[in-house]
């Protein structure tokens, strides 16, 4: 076991690369076994999330090489070990589900262990279940493990139960091998369900309406034998580095941010005093640039913050808006409806100083401005509420201790060092 000692209350400065996207790359690499022959993918984050899913396929019998830092190879033959699936890998990341669309052109039956996670309250399979039953697959939920039986794939046109980024990929991977024409009505369009169509495209998936919420996939009988693709930067780890040179009062530069998935972001940030520019703007697959941050006096956002489905702000983002808000004169609300227990967790940074008042299990006031404090706290058991702790960690004065830090490792790639690159002063010490 590990944890941090983090010596608090110093400014960050210079530049950082953001990090390639978490959600992208984990759905990413999953599609990769409806390829027939080699992929190769560069920009792989090198994160404990990603390394779960390569004992998922290396389980299954795919061959991973890795060809250099963040490329991997990956060859996947045609009969895959199904019984033998990583039982340990399966449980710990709800990412496991994705198979569930990759594996849907294999007529088999298979089992694939309940999954955990982030512990964020009730997360429903429904959507994932329903959607993949339209196009021909079977779920059945027994106690700790879902019954899977694939029928041959038949084309579709469905309105998402929910719209999710999950249930989405599922859907879409489904209809990649379908024959015929499916549409998929109310589907989520952020950044990773983009990245992942922008993927089979290459490989030569007929994907039309990328970006959007209704998706028309025209079936092939077979994708190409071999594709090179790059992960696309992640937005949240973007927002995460804002939100750590905002709290921490510093000037600092985040290179390499997709703007379409950050844009609402920073009008709210501007909104609340925040100074900041967008430089080197480029075009491409996703619209890019830097983003520089100074040093600004803060007020709350008059209205409520919350998130919704791409083009809002992002879901997985609002939570990083809380240690910013700590930081601003006023009171804002926060509405995590999404999850049960993501507001929770925010009162986590009670212990270091923010003055956050919990109304109900979607909702908190959060009032500042707050001088955090230094204090011993262990990360609660979801992603982003973790790396919140860090955060505050960073700009509170003396010497504050965090604990069970796999939950930030799951999601972010060598982050204490880029940080202490940028002027942080974090040691992990080995228990």
């Amino acid at each position: 076991m590990t944890y941090l000692v983090v010596n608090g209350g110093k400014k960050l400065h210079g530049e950082i690369m953001n990090q390639p996207a978490k959600n992208s790359a984990v759905s990413i690499l999953c599609a990769s076994i409806m390829i027939p022959g080699k992929t190769i993918l560069s920009d792989v984050p090198q994160i404990e999330e990603v390394n779960r899913i390569l004992e998922l396929l290396t389980s299954l019998g795919v061959k991973v090489e890795k060809l250099g830092p963040g490329k991997l190879s990956l060859e996947s033959g045609k009969n895959l070990n199904l019984g033998n699936i990583d039982k340990h890998a399966s449980e710990v990341t709800r990412s496991s589900l994705l198979l569930l669309g990759a594996l849907s052109s294999r007529p088999v039956s298979y089992k694939i262990y309940k999954s955990g996670g982030c512990r964020l309250g009730e997360r429903t399979v429904r959507p994932h279940l329903y959607a993949l039953q339209s196009f021909g697959v079977s779920v059945i939920s027994k106690q700790k493990f879902y019954e899977v039986k694939n029928s041959p794939l038949r084309a579709a046109q469905i309105v998402m139960y929910e719209s999710g980024d999950t249930p989405t990929e599922n859907a879409i991977m489904a209809a990649v091998l379908a024959p015929g024409k499916s549409i998929i009505r109310m589907a989520s369009a952020n950044y990773m369900v983009q990245d992942l169509c922008y993927f089979l495209r290459q490989a030569g998936a007929k994907i039309e309406g990328i970006g959007t919420t209704t998706l028309t996939i025209e079936g092939v009988k077979e994708l190409k034998t071999s594709v090179s693709y790059s992960i696309m930067p992640d937005p949240i780890a973007a927002m995460t580095f804002l939100s750590a040179a905002i709290v921490t009062g510093s000037h600092l530069t985040i290179k390499n941010c997709p703007m379409d998935f950050l844009d609402l972001e920073l009008c709210k940030l501007e909104k609340m005093g925040q100074k900041l520019q967008v430089k080197n703007e480029r075009d491409g697959k996703f619209r890019m640039a830097d983003i520089e941050v100074w040093p600004s006096a803060l007020k709350a956002l008059p209205d409520k913050i919350y998130g919704r489905p791409f083009p809002g702000l992002n879901i997985d983002n609002l939570p990083l808006f809380i240690p910013v808000l700590a930081k601003a004169k006023g009171r804002t609300l926060v509405h995590d409806w999404a999850y049960e227990n993501r507001s929770v967790y925010s009162m986590e940074l009670q212990k270091l100083g923010a003055k956050i008042n919990l109304l109900d299990l979607h909702r908190a006031w959060v009032e500042g401005p707050t001088q955090f404090k230094a204090n011993e706290v262990v990360c609660p058991p979801a992603l982003r509420p973790a790396v919140n702790v860090l955060i505050c960690m960073l700009a509170a004065k003396g010497k504050s201790i965090l604990r069970n830090t796999y939950v930030i490792d799951r999601g972010y790639e060598n982050l204490y060092d880029i940080l202490n690159s940028a002027g942080a002063d974090i040691k992990i010490v080995k228990e």
